[in-house]
C-alpha cells in the first residue's frame, strides 16, 4: 500500500520516526511521500527520504496558511528541490479561505505561481481547497490541460464538489475523515462515484486519526471501557500504519474487495507519481 500523504515533518513526530515507519511497514505499508508545506518543511522532508531511502518519498510545495512566505527565492528554491528524483510532486498548494492564515491575494499569487511551475516542470500537483472553490477551478482549468496529474489531496465534500473535480480530470484522495461518523456521511455518500483509476488513499498523519479503528488501547487490560479522556490521547496521534483500515472503510463502500482496493489504490499512485 501507498500512503500519498503524510506530515512526518510534524513535531507530533520528532522522538518516534523510526518506529511509524517500522510500524507503517509491518502493516505493509511499504511507500510513504511526505507533504512538503513550506519550503523549509520540503527540505526536511526530502532529508527524511535520505534516511529511509526505501520506503520514503516527498514532495516540495508552500501551503496557502503560509503563502504570504512566497518569495521570486522560494520559487527558485522549490525548483531545485524538485530537480532531486525523491521529490515526487509540486505541493501541498492550493487555496485556504476558510483560516485565511494568509490573505486571499497571497494564496492567489502563490498558488498560480506553483502551477506554473509544474507545467514548467511537468510535474503532478498535490491539491489544497477549503472554502475557495471557485479560484480553485479557476486556476486549475487555466493550467489542467498543462498539467500532467493532479490530485485534490485529502477530498472530504460531496456529491457536486467531487463530480466537478472529477470533471476536471483530479484524482481523489481519501483520509480517514471517511471513518469519522460525526462529518463524514456526504463523503461516504459519494465515494463509489470515483472511478477505479481516479482514487487514492492517504492518512494526512498525524491529523485525522480513523475514528471507526479500534485499538488495542482503548480498553483497560481488565476489560472495562477507558475513560474519554484517557482513550482520546490513545487515538490523539494518527499514522501511516492505521491506512489499512481506510481502505477497508472505502472498499466497503465502493464494494471492492480489500485487497483489490489496496491494489488498485498502489497502482494508481505508483501511476500518478511515477515511482
Amino acid at each position: 500500500m501507498i500512503d500519498i500523504g503524510l506530515n512526518l515533518t510534524s513535531s507530533q513526530f520528532h522522538n518516534d520516526i523510526d518506529a511509524v515507519v517500522k510500524n507503517a511497514l509491518a502493516a505493509n505499508v511499504f511507500t510513504m511521500i511526505i507533504t512538503g508545506t513550506s519550503v523549509e518543511q520540503s527540505q526536511r522532508a526530502l532529508q527524511l527520504t535520505g534516511q529511509y531511502s526505501d520506503s520514503l518519498y516527498s514532495t516540495a510545495g508552500i501551503h496557502p496558511h503560509y503563502a504570504s512566505s512566497f518569495t521570486r527565492q522560494s520559487m527558485q528554491q522549490l525548483a531545485s528541490l524538485l530537480k532531486d528524483n525523491k521529490v515526487l510532486a509540486v505541493g501541498e498548494c492550493g487555496l485556504d479561505f476558510n483560516r485565511n492564515f494568509s490573505t486571499p491575494a497571497e494564496q492567489l499569487s502563490c498558488f498560480e505561481a506553483q502551477l506554473e511551475l509544474a507545467v514548467e516542470l511537468q510535474m503532478p500537483v498535490f491539491l489544497h481547497q477549503r472554502e475557495a472553490q471557485s479560484d480553485f477551478l479557476r486556476l486549475i482549468k487555466k493550467y489542467r490541460a498543462g498539467l500532467v496529474d493532479a490530485v485534490a489531496h485529502c477530498f472530504t465534500g460531496g456529491r457536486d464538489e467531487l463530480e466537478t473535480y472529477l470533471e476536471a480530470d483530479l484524482y481523489i484522495g481519501i483520509t480517514g475523515w471517511l471513518c469519522d461518523e460525526r462529518r463524514g456521511k456526504e463523503l461516504c455518500d459519494c465515494v463509489h462515484l470515483i472511478p477505479d483509476n481516479r482514487v487514492m488513499v492517504e492518512t494526512d498523519a498525524p491529523y485525522l486519526f480513523p475514528r471507526s479503528l479500534k485499538l488495542p488501547a482503548d480498553t483497560a487490560l481488565n476489560g472495562k471501557k477507558l475513560s474519554g479522556k484517557k482513550k482520546k490521547k490513545s487515538r490523539s496521534r494518527n499514522e501511516p500504519q492505521y491506512l489499512p483500515h481506510i481502505i477497508k472503510t472505502l472498499a466497503g463502500l465502493m464494494n471492492k474487495d480489500d485487497s483489490e482496493l489496496a491494489l488498485l489504490t498502489t497502482e494508481n499512485a505508483r501511476h500518478f507519481f511515477r515511482i
